[in-house]
């Protein structure tokens, strides 16, 4: 049995349950039967004055530390204790401790390499509730990873571990980091030491990618500096692979075939959040905890009650159907006995029998039934797409050119001139017969009314054509500005074409094969890669092919860039 020693009165250290570069953590009892987790940090404090910075720096982040626990959060591990072991001066935090596995445990075998997709969403809601809690109280934990989030047996929930990190001096925390830091899901910013709310949020979006796709976006192909180097620039510098692709092929052959095509269906605005978390610049993330859990939330809930509302459709369809088939039987049954008391009444048999028949109020009842079923089903589908288009988040807008309803639900105005949305429509689908008989003037003109009353399939149409050499109304700065207005505005195939300049800004034989040598394009594949992305979640095959491409190329520049680095 390990040596029991006392960290401080009261307290003694059971051994140790795992170590890292950021401390140790060890199993401690307090007086009794109770039982803790002590975090031990490996840079001493000689002396409790103010005179030394990291007890100065120490003494802040405890007091921060807390206020997260002034209100417990099921989801944040409870800080029961600070202060410096009797022995080597060392700063320690004990927390509560939490029986269950870790998140890296659960992903191992005989366990399924990756969560089904209501297991995401349960870890993706606790986590991001966890990190909100956090950065309300001003604490970043700069720490997430896989095995600082356990799965509490007696509770169910998940819980955030290990706040050592937090409590470290800006200095201590990069040489830290440099050395032992779990570099697969670090935020590229954290190569220089810095530790923002935003850094807390790019690791909450690798442990999500690694939930669905059953492994971390960079992996750490060994231990030694290298790979760590090459991990890190992968995180500053390459996109992310697909996680549907990497999730398609880790499902278990264990799952049926029914249960793997319905893990796939993985929600389009969780995966449009975790792309969001892995941006490059903190500044594209969301902002903290509190931004990423409302979105969350928000998200969440009317995906709820699309599909709640959907099912009550489904289910008055199916009661109304049933009511339908009564109503004919019952009226076929009425045209039966009708057609026989005629025939009765010729043969002068009338009388002989009497039946029970539905009479008028009976057939009216009926009818008035299937009529209410019918308008409930009107109001339910109603209710569904104001919900699914009232709360649609703009980067999944679908807006393929051959059906732009949603972007003509009012008329528009100019100059006091009302045009009709079939107006525009009908413009717009002449404008592109235009094209195709490669009248270009017309086509234009066409396209030049419509962009001024910020039509986005005129405004693409007008700023490709001028960005492709075809326009020379408008140049080529204001051109690409109208593409991106096209495309905030939810136009799929502006997103993918802003997309592809900012992405491909220096291949210049790509743009010339694609005829978009008019004009220079700064390149800035975050931003090419985001719209890329919300293109394809829109459904653009295109633009899905696009990112494989661009992802291809970002890995053979960084290994041209390794090899420069190495020679």
């Amino acid at each position: 049995m390990a040596k029991v020693f006392t960290i401080t009165e009261g307290l003694e250290n059971m051994g140790a349950l795992k170590t890292g570069g950021q401390g140790s953590v060890y199993k401690g009892r307090r007086i009794g039967e109770i039982f803790t987790a002590i975090k031990i940090l490996p840079t001493p404090i000689y002396s409790e004055s103010t005179d030394d910075k990291n007890f100065i720096a120490f003494q802040n982040e405890v007091q921060k530390l807390k206020k997260v626990n002034e209100t417990p959060d099921p989801n944040v591990v409870k800080i029961l204790n600070f202060g410096i072991t009797d022995s080597g001066s060392f700063p320690f935090i004990e927390m509560e401790f939490i029986e269950g596995p870790d998140l890296a445990e659960l992903l191992m075998p005989p366990r399924d390499p990756v969560f089904t997709i209501k297991e995401v969403l349960k870890v993706a809601e606790q986590l991001s509730n966890a990190l909100a809690h956090c950065h309300t109280m001003d604490v970043k934990h700069g720490d997430i990873k896989s095995n600082n989030i356990k799965f509490n047996n007696h509770t169910g929930n998940y819980v955030l571990l290990d706040f050592g990190l937090a409590m470290m001096s800006d200095e201590q925390r990069r040489t830290s980091l440099r050395h032992a830091g779990a570099i697969e899901f670090m935020a590229p910013e954290q190569n220089e030491g810095k530790m923002l709310f935003e850094t807390d949020i790019y690791s909450f979006g690798v442990i999500l990618f690694e939930l669905l796709a059953g492994s971390v976006p960079f992996l750490l192909a060994d231990k030694g500096e290298t790979a760590r180097n090459m991990v890190m620039l992968a995180h500053m510098e390459t996109l992310p692979p697909n996680p549907l692709i990497l999730r398609h092929q880790a499902l278990p052959n264990s799952w049926s075939e029914e249960k793997k095509e319905h893990e796939m269906h993985v929600p389009n605005y969780l995966l449009n959040m975790i792309y969001t978390c892995l941006q490059k610049r903190p500044s594209d993330r969301f902002s903290n905890g509190m931004e990423l859990h409302d979105y969350f939330v928000t998200n969440s809930i009317n995906t709820d009650n699309n599909e709640t509302v959907s099912a009550r459709v489904s289910s008055l369809l199916g009661e109304n159907k049933m009511l339908i088939n009564e109503r004919d039987q019952l009226q076929k049954k009425l045209l039966f006995y009708e057609d026989s008391k005629i025939k009765k009444d010729i043969a002068g048999t009338a009388g002989a029998t009497t039946s029970v028949q539905p009479g008028p109020s009976s057939r009216k009842g009926i009818l008035l039934a299937s009529v209410v079923i019918l308008m409930l089903c009107v109001f339910a589908y109603v209710v569904l797409k104001k919900n699914a288009d009232g709360n649609k988040d703009p980067t999944n807008i679908s807006a393929d050119s051959t059906n732009m309803k949603s972007n003509f639900t009012h008329a528009h105005r100019t100059d006091s001139t009302v045009i009709s949305a079939e107006s525009i429509i009908s413009k717009l689908s002449e404008a592109r017969t235009d094209l195709n008989n490669n009248d270009l003037a017309k086509a234009t003109n066409i396209y030049n009314d419509l962009a001024k009353q910020e039509i986005p399939e005129a405004m693409y149409e007008y700023a490709n054509l001028a960005l492709q050499n075809n326009n020379d109304r408008i140049d080529c700065k204001s051109a690409f500005s109208m593409l991106l207005k096209a495309a905030s505005k939810g136009y799929t195939p502006a997103k993918r074409t802003a997309g592809f300049l900012y992405a491909f800004a220096n291949d210049d034989a790509l743009l010339t094969e694609q005829h978009y040598n008019r004009c220079t394009f700064t390149r800035n594949v975050p931003e090419g890669a985001k719209l890329l992305m919300e293109a394809m979640l829109d459904g653009d095959a295109a633009a899905s092919g696009l990112l494989d491409e661009l992802n291809s190329k970002n890995n053979n520049e960084a290994d041209q860039d390794s090899n420069i680095l190495h020679n």
